[in-house]
């Protein structure tokens, strides 16, 4: 077993999420959903930086030249970082019932993947797709929290998250054409939500579990292969970083929790072990028609 988790950087996020390591900086992007922000920081030298999107942002995923794609709620947009553009690429999906764009991220073509989550959480009335030339391509329907996802190492098998059905989907997925297909049960839980994931390069899936207090990694036929203790309730998503993408990160929330709860636990924090198994690079945006 690889032990628990400690904190990385001491952090008071209401809601963090999307954490994506960037190998050319050596550094951790995530946003805190709530508060708006988008921070970046090198764990090299300990610096961050921090920029607000004046929109609840559900991810953010770097584009090159100081500008990232960012999931707003009221759509995707192409966001300079220094403040001189913001472009929408893309409107909410009107199919979708009132709501924001939750948890996104890009392949290894640089497409990027969203999804919704519904401010009425007894629906699953939202959705989940891709960014195209034309705007946001539905590809699923009937989600409620569109959540984590990632890819297998061959490319061949896309997971994704409905935490409200506490569901981590597989689905078959073309890497050329963007095409899914043959949407099954990877895995579920009963006592706790499944939130954000990533994959490792020997195909374990890591998986987050809100007030679970733990991240679990299963293994590619969907069997609980490792248990990592949280030292707070709600772990919120995962990404593997560092020189050799040896450490796994961990971001986390302090939403909803009482005073007795956030004055035992390191909640909002970054954290983060070396679990034993490297992951996979991430792919910066590449924008549809650019």
């Amino acid at each position: 077993m690889a032990g628990a988790l400690s904190v990385a950087l001491p952090a008071s996020d209401q809601l963090g999420e999307g954490p994506w390591w960037s190998t050319s900086e050596q550094a951790l992007w995530r946003v805190d959903i709530l508060v708006q922000a988008l921070h970046r920081w090198d764990p090299t030298t300990g610096a961050e930086s921090s920029w607000s999107l004046g929109e609840d942002v559900g991810f953010a995923v770097p584009a090159g030249g100081g500008s990232v794609v960012a999931g707003l709620r009221s759509g995707l947009y192409l966001v300079e970082l220094d403040g001189s553009d913001r472009r929408q690429l893309a409107e909410y999906p009107s199919r979708a019932a009132r709501g924001r764009f939750n948890d996104g991220k890009s392949d290894r073509r640089g497409r990027i993947w969203a999804g919704t989550i519904v401010d009425d959480q007894s629906r699953a009335a939202g959705c989940f797709g891709r960014l195209a030339a034309g705007g946001f391509v539905i590809a699923l329907e009937g989600v409620t929290i569109s959540n984590g996802l990632g890819w297998s190492p061959d490319g061949s098998t896309m997971y994704f998250t409905d935490s409200a059905a506490a569901t981590i989907w597989a689905l078959d997925f073309d890497e050329e054409t963007g095409a899914l297909d043959n949407r099954r049960v990877f895995a579920t839980d009963d006592d706790c939500a499944p939130d954000g994931l990533t994959v490792d390069s020997e195909g374990g899936v890591w998986s987050a579990k809100w007030d679970g207090s733990r991240v679990v990694r299963y293994s590619p036929d969907g069997n609980i292969s490792e248990i990592v203790a949280a030292p707070v309730l709600r772990p919120t998503s995962c990404m593997f970083g560092g020189p050799e993408l040896e450490t796994l990160y961990v971001t986390s929330a302090r939403a909803g929790l009482d005073a007795d709860q956030l004055s035992t636990s390191p909640a909002g924090s970054v954290l983060a072990i070396e679990p034993g198994v490297r992951g996979l690079p991430e792919h910066p945006a590449v924008i549809p028609g650019a």
